[in-house]
């Protein structure tokens, strides 16, 4: 495996953040990775239109903003076309993700050490999406509060998680994001790293940390989120990219919490409009006719 380009003896390292309908939520987050140890050599912000990133031209770092089609997989895309030839590694975070100050100097690290190495996500110092959100002001007190030593385990990963992901540029080329899988593209990061695992090795590691703020505004509609539920793994799984057993048991997670739940649901999750999207996407497996590009026409 190509080992990092260098540049007076750093590798260039770009920060991938698409997003829309977070205009402030993007700005901050931004302008945080200006506090890296490690600055980025450049940061890209993949949106749709310019209100979808208002005023984070403003923010430190000088990010360059993008704009394509909706959809996480397209915004992406577009970004990794744009980066080509420019990038050693590329750090894909979610505009809702605030990484440690150290993460790209951790990532740089561990990308330096092993050639071999083509992916690496970071272990979360906590996740909102597990219990109901975080504000930023929390999730800098948590990283601020996180042990000054870490633990030396890496875990080896058949895939990424989406919300922080660095890729060796080099193992990447020519890979792209599944862009049938459309606008929030649930579980894109799954197929894109199955797929570049095949060209290396991939870790999760305790070094490469932050906190991932699990912000629920601006996303799909709880109806089309719901269709995704299902829909994207029968597609993934039967792609090749989703691991059955993963795949089996995710579907039966995501049927058992949306009707728990559905009795009372939380405030700002549409519960029953996640059910509603979980059985039309049932009902279409059993006629065989499921397809994720469905939830463009709900």
């Amino acid at each position: 495996m190509a080992a990092l380009r260098e540049s007076k003896g750093v590798a260039r390292i770009f920060v991938l953040i698409a997003t829309v309908g977070r205009a402030g939520l993007v700005r901050c987050t931004v302008d945080m990775l200006a506090d890296q140890t490690r600055p980025a050599d450049g940061i890209v912000v993949a949106s749709v239109t310019p209100q979808d990133v208002a005023g984070v031209e403003l923010a430190r770092g000088s990010p360059e903003i993008l704009f394509s089609e909706k959809g996480s997989c397209r915004q992406r895309n577009h970004a990794l076309a744009a980066l080509e030839g420019r990038a050693d590694v590329i750090v894909f975070l979610d505009d809702d993700f605030i990484p440690a100050p150290d993460y790209l100097a951790q990532v740089e690290a561990l990308f330096a050490a092993d050639p071999d190495l083509v992916g690496i996500t970071g272990d979360l110092l906590a996740d909102g999406v597990q219990c109901g959100g975080f504000s930023i002001e929390q999730a800098q007190q948590i990283i601020a509060s996180r042990p000054h030593r870490f633990p030396p385990e890496m875990t080896e990963r058949h895939e990424l998680y989406g919300c922080n992901m660095a890729v060796r540029a080099a193992a990447a080329h020519g890979l792209r994001f599944d862009e049938n899988l459309p606008l929030y593209g649930w579980q894109e990061d799954v197929d894109y790293t199955n797929r570049l695992g095949r060209r290396g090795r991939m870790i999760a590691s305790p070094r490469v940390t932050g906190v991932h703020l699990g912000f629920s505004g601006g996303r799909t509609s709880g109806r089309r989120f719901g269709y995704s539920q299902v829909a994207n793994i029968v597609y993934l799984k039967r792609k090749g990219t989703m691991r059955p057993d993963f795949a089996n048991r995710l579907v039966t997670k995501n049927l058992f919490v949306n009707v728990l739940r559905s009795v009372r649901p939380e405030p700002a999750i549409d519960r029953r409009g996640r059910l509603a999207g979980n059985m039309l996407a049932v009902i279409d497996c059993l006629r065989g006719r499921v397809d994720p590009r469905r939830i463009l026409d709900m």
